[in-house]
């Protein structure tokens, strides 16, 4: 017993000691967020995942000290970048020619998303004081102190079950960091606006250059806008000149002046793009109006919470400090402020504590609120104008017309190359044997009869061949009960267990079978490539937008850069002015969403084309 005892006692006291290494891994983490703050992503990743091996050793030593197994929590690392077949890396819409910025990007992604790297911070800095609270309770109890810093560890570094959702309290401390985190990037814009007009005065040349960098902040503005408050803010910008193309002398013309480089051309339609795009003048406006507004709308919520968090801590925290070591650094005169006495004693203090809940919970309670009114003022300034929605519309239509035009003739060369292969081998060989059947039904009845039960068989298989044809081309069941009856028969006929959610109206036949067609490429992705077991399939429309969501509970780790099928997906939607967006990390599950802008089939009154028709 006394063996048992000085072994936890020992175990105690090195625990101890790992705990007050954790804040050097804090400090080490800090040193590293303050160089990400000058650009170098790769610092605070590295001190990370430097301070990853103290934490599993953690785990290892709770489960063989403390009798508490502790399981790592953390995502599977991303994969390396794989090279294209053209040379290049890509992402997105980004091409790379080296893998060391992509891969380090990815790997910055991985663990700064991944919710066990917060853990790790908050144990980092809890855990040194749970070390000195683990000496004299080992002391005094001996294994059971060892066993309650075991779960004490488990809580911290161990997994821990997804959450539906957060508490009242925290929504609203996110929703006001959400208002803070909009006045800030909103004063960002108004500091870059600031030098971008002094340009027009000084070195004009510099302007475009300062614009494009401001509205990679205003960009922020709006992509945060939407994470944190799902107010959607598009970009309202005219699209970007093309480069200079030469002449047939070589020559770079521009109105009715050559220049023997693009240099010129190009700096000056660059120009000219900037300063004739309504949208440059719209961002400066609200980079000076948005300030004030957002910050009207967050200052008076963040200062009664901050007045009822730090007279809470005056009150229970720093007034028994002080009055236990006898000083005079109280803040309990904080309630002066607003005309009440200082609390000098507990009973005082209880009557004061209502006081700093009734502030803290008055400046949470309408934040969510606040802080969506103050995303879609902004979006007022912001967002796109019907002349910039037009502009952005024409300039999309072009780039996929090239698109359509190669998809539309890639697929008559595959319905040609299945006729020719098919289809018409086995008429020419239905005509031969029709030719030796005119021949032997005189001389051989018998062998003619054969051939004519050949023929007969071979019709078949061709009449066959051709509807599998026609159905690639275009599904009648599309056509006969439109596209949600349409896709529940293509999940019966799924590998996976897929479940369809939704009804949408009959909509535009091209839309539908874009639609239709995307689903079944997902499906078989799912299917093939994700070894998926499950997937989930929604149907939407609303206000001439289709919206389908597809989610499959396989492996995750979908990339545009490794297939085709997916791009095929995209150039399909894009020739509707369609968006595809897929989320799929190492692990699953994966999520695809696809919007289609289209109307309804105005000829959908008919029984024979409407879904709720009692044809099959």
């Amino acid at each position: 017993m006394i063996r048992k005892y000085l072994t936890s006692v020992r175990r105690g006291l090195v625990l101890a000691a790992l705990a007050l290494v954790s804040w050097l891994d804090l400090l080490l983490e800090l040193v590293g967020f303050c160089i990400l703050c000058v650009g170098l992503v790769f610092a605070y990743t590295l001190a990370l995942e430097g301070t990853r091996p103290r934490a599993a050793l953690t785990r290892r030593l709770a489960g063989r000290w403390c009798g508490i197994e502790v399981e790592s929590p953390y995502r599977p690392a991303p994969p390396a970048p794989e090279r294209e077949r053209d040379g290049w890396y890509r992402d997105g819409n980004s091409l790379f020619k080296r893998s060391w910025f992509l891969r380090w990007t990815k790997r910055f992604e991985w663990i700064s998303d991944d919710p066990a790297t917060g853990r790790d911070l908050g144990w980092q800095l809890w855990n040194p004081f749970a070390g000195l609270v683990l000496v004299p309770a080992v002391l005094l109890t001996g294994p059971v102190a060892l066993r309650v810093y075991g779960r004490w560890t488990r809580w911290w570094l161990g997994p821990r079950p997804a959450r539906s959702g957060d508490g009242w309290i925290k929504t609203r401390l996110k929703a006001l960091g959400f208002q803070l985190g909009l006045v800030g990037l909103s004063v960002a814009q108004l500091a870059m606006a600031v030098p971008t007009l002094l340009m027009l005065v000084g070195l004009v040349p510099l302007f475009p250059t300062l614009v494009i960098a401001g509205r990679s902040v205003t960009d922020t503005l709006r992509r945060e806008a939407k994470n944190w408050t799902g107010v959607r803010i598009d970009r309202p910008y005219l699209p970007e000149p093309p480069f200079p193309v030469p002449r047939a002398d070589g020559m770079y013309q521009r109105r009715r002046q050559l220049y023997d480089t693009p240099w010129w051309p190009a700096r000056l339609d660059r120009y000219r793009w900037v300063i004739g795009d309504r949208a440059t003048w719209r961002d400066m406006a609200a980079a000076v109006v948005n300030t004030v507004v957002l910050a009207l709308l967050a200052v008076p919520t963040a200062v009664l919470v901050f007045f009822g968090f730090q007279g809470l801590l005056a009150l229970w925290v720093w007034r028994p400090i002080a009055r236990w070591t006898d000083t005079a650094w109280s803040t309990t005169h904080w309630f002066s402020m607003i005309g009440l006495p200082e609390a000098t004693t507990h009973w005082q203090a209880l009557l004061l504590t209502p006081v700093a809940v009734a502030a803290f919970v008055a400046g949470l309670v309408a934040t969510p609120q606040l802080a969506r009114l103050g995303a879609q003022f902004a979006k007022l300034l912001l967002g796109p104008t019907e002349a910039s929605r037009l502009e952005q519309r024409v300039a999309r239509i072009k780039q996929t017309r090239t698109d359509a035009s190669v998809a539309q003739a890639a697929e008559m060369r595959r319905i040609e190359r299945d006729l020719h292969d098919g289809v018409q081998s086995r008429l020419v060989a239905m005509g031969m044997k029709l030719g030796a059947v005119e021949a032997l039904i005189d001389s051989d009845p018998a062998e003619a009869k054969r051939l004519a039960a050949e023929l007969r068989q071979t019709s078949s298989e061709t009449l066959t061949e051709l509807r599998l044809l026609v159905r690639g081309i275009h599904p009648p069941v599309l056509s006969e009960r439109g596209l949600s009856d349409a896709v529940r028969a293509m999940a019966l006929d799924s590998p996976l267990r897929a479940s369809v959610n939704g009804v949408v109206p009959r909509l535009e036949q091209p839309a539908e079978a874009c639609a239709y067609f995307a689903v079944s490429e997902l499906l078989g992705n799912a299917a093939k490539h994700g070894e998926a077991r499950r997937v989930s399939i929604e149907l939407g429309y609303d206000d001439g937008l289709l919206r389908i969501e597809v989610t499959d509970d396989g492996k995750g780790g979908a990339n545009a850069a490794r297939g085709s099928g997916i791009r095929g997906i995209e150039r399909r939607l894009g020739v509707f002015d369609g968006t595809f967006a897929l989320t799929s990390p190492l692990g699953g599950p994966t999520k695809a969403i696809m919007e289609i802008p289209c109307q309804l089939d105005p000829d959908a009154s008919s029984p024979r084309t409407s879904t709720s028709s009692g044809t099959a």
